[in-house]
């Protein structure tokens, strides 16, 4: 398998498309924490979605996934770069027991939302919340798309946790540029797209894939951009963070533990701030520099 996202046209018609697959950093992500089966085939989907998502807003920033639930699954999180970088979350709820490995999409989170948020380096950060309403994932985010008024979207996601293996598969609908082009393509591109087998998505190469799909159709691909697991925290951050928690908070924590160790929650990297660092940071009237260590 290549960790990887492919952009696709078919030719002479409306419709574009991304066909993605994830192997290595899927397992980087699940190698930061133990999930059970169908929580990590359901965070695989997530990263698979992410992936794509990113590609089709041609972001210059970040945008992150947060699937909300008030079953077994209480949260869900992935987040993704123009860059290819992703890292993904998923936290259970303490007080209630997981179903079955069999358990669907809305056994383990029940009723919640999503919110998409899109966070550019430059500009206003924009986020879109959408109920899950549907019984899967792939679902709820094509209802975000049709309640957003943006392009038609179609979305076909599917992971295998224990062989480490995610893929996606978008398809969009264009606004109509010519009278000559082909009127039908969007629904029998949907159609052909609808005849996919998880199997198919996750374990065949993504040209013998669209050969398979659209071999009736001219396609047109472009140069496939890697994906891989990173992780954006660093010491800068935490400190950032710490120091919004303002001078009483930390003053207690000091008083207490005579330091403060804490560590990310995606890669698990541990931070330690001694106590003159503390200091530091509660005399600072600004967040910190990245000099801080």
């Amino acid at each position: 398998m290549t960790d990887q996202i492919q952009r696709f046209l078919l030719d002479d018609t409306n419709v574009r498309g991304e066909l993605m697959t994830l192997d290595a950093a899927y397992a980087a992500v699940l190698d930061t924490q133990t999930y059970p089966a169908p929580v990590a085939r359901l965070l695989g989907e997530l990263l698979s979605a992410v992936s794509l998502l990113t590609e089709t807003v041609k972001l210059d920033g970040t945008l992150s996934l947060e699937v909300r639930g008030d079953g077994p699954l209480s949260l869900l999180m992935a987040e993704s770069n123009p860059g290819g970088e992703l890292r993904g979350i998923a936290r259970l709820a303490d007080e209630q027991p997981l179903p079955a490995d069999g358990a669907d999409f809305r056994e383990l989170l029940g009723e919640g939302r999503i919110v998409i948020t899109l966070d550019p380096k430059e500009g206003n950060r924009y986020q879109g919340i959408v109920e899950l309403s549907e019984d899967s994932l792939a679902g709820c985010l094509e209802d975000y798309f049709a309640r957003s008024e943006q392009l038609p979207t179609r979305l076909w996601l599917a992971a295998d946790a224990e062989q480490h293996r995610a893929g996606g598969l978008l398809l969009q609908r264009l606004p109509d540029e010519s009278q000559n082009q082909d009127q039908d393509a969007w629904e029998r591109a949907v159609q052909l797209a609808s005849t996919l087998k998880d199997d198919e998505l996750l374990g065949l190469e993504q040209h013998e894939l669209l050969h398979r799909l659209y071999h009736e159709e001219t396609v047109r691909v472009f140069d496939p951009k890697p994906l891989y697991f990173a992780c954006s925290c660093s010491r800068e951050r935490i400190a950032r963070a710490l120091h919004n928690l303002g001078e009483a908070e930390l003053r207690s924590i000091l008083e207490e533990q005579q330091a403060v160790d804490t560590q990310c929650h995606f890669c698990h990297t541990r931070y330690h701030f001694g106590a003159a660092e503390i200091e530091a940071l509660i005399e600072s009237p600004d967040a910190p520099s990245p000099t801080l260590h």
